[in-house]
């Protein structure tokens, strides 16, 4: 793995653990990182296998079990220790994740002095630096042949588009579609022109009711951009991008996303650029004899060299 990459990843681990009493987000973690938020939590999410805000929220959680086990703090004290704005949040995560309450684990703990609950598996979730490690090592089948893959660098001209944006479930795109290829068909646009698909969050850290996504199409330099209420119109910035040949069901498209962030792009010599990626939509997936979809996933990325 690059090493630029494991700096700045670690730097990440490191600022958590030393800050886990104080208000952290997303956009704070993603500078710490100098990855754009957008792309820092794909990267920090397909390497540590947890969400940015997941992993935050588990450190404090297993800091609060120290608490627990070590000192006759109150709850109260404990959630605001450990960063959590309420004894119920604190409560509420800490059920999540344990199976139990706060003060149910303190007095079985106090119940069992050999402190069986801290034997096993928890003794690794309490080392950051190792669970980190194990992480990169454990990447599975699948994310191991991606960096096998044929990923191609390539530059993209800037495109001029006519899209539809929908807000929501990454499943329900189909209505922005529907409405973008009502409008192709009144404009008799030419069938030479792209159909392009852009995820404009990340759905493992933007809630699924709250995920923007624009349905797009190339249109022609000559075209005549006329007012429509349910159509708008942009240009695409070009640069370098990483092409990924996808061919497969959709439920295996996030995966993909995942094996370029977490296994290419950290053993390659780029990084992420601040541009979306895009997905070019290259069938029908209704009308494919194995019902799959063809896509050539467009990674922004930029060279390493004097970063």
């Amino acid at each position: 793995m690059n090493n630029d990459y494991m700096v700045r990843i670690q730097a990440v681990l490191h600022f958590i653990e030393e800050n886990l009493d104080q208000e952290m987000n997303l956009e704070m973690l993603a500078e710490i990182s100098n990855f754009s938020k957008y792309h820092f939590s794909r990267v920090f999410s397909a390497i540590i296998n947890k969400t940015p805000m997941t992993y935050l929220t588990e450190r404090r959680l297993h800091h609060a079990v120290t608490y627990l086990k070590t000192t006759n703090k109150t709850m109260l004290d404990i959630s605001s220790l450990c960063g959590f704005s309420s004894v119920s949040s604190f409560n509420s995560s800490f059920r999540k994740l344990f199976k139990t309450t706060p003060s149910g684990m303190r007095r079985s703990m106090q119940e069992h002095s050999n402190n069986q609950l801290m034997s096993g598996n928890n003794q690794e979730e309490l080392s950051p630096s190792k669970n980190y490690y194990m992480s990169i090592n454990n990447n599975n089948n699948f994310l191991r042949r991606v960096w096998e893959m044929n990923i191609e660098v390539k530059e993209l001209p800037s495109y001029q588009v006519a899209f539809v944006r929908h807000v929501g479930s990454y499943l329900e795109t189909y209505k922005a579609w529907g409405t973008l290829s009502k409008w192709v068909e009144k404009n008799s646009l030419p069938p030479t022109e792209y159909f392009i698909g852009i995820s404009l969050d990340d759905p493992s850290v933007t809630d699924e009711y709250s995920c923007r996504y624009d349905a797009c199409i190339t249109i022609p330099k000559e075209f005549s951009i006329e007012g429509d209420s349910s159509i708008k119109f942009k240009t695409l910035p070009g640069g370098l991008y990483a092409l990924y040949k996808f061919y497969d069901t959709i439920d295996k498209f996030a995966i993909a996303y995942q094996s370029v962030y977490g296994q290419w792009l950290p053993n390659s010599d780029y990084e992420p650029d601040d541009r979306h990626a895009l997905e070019f939509c290259m069938n029908d997936p209704y009308t494919d004899p194995e019902g799959k979809v063809k896509v050539d996933l467009y990674i922004p990325i930029k060279s390493m060299v004097g970063h």
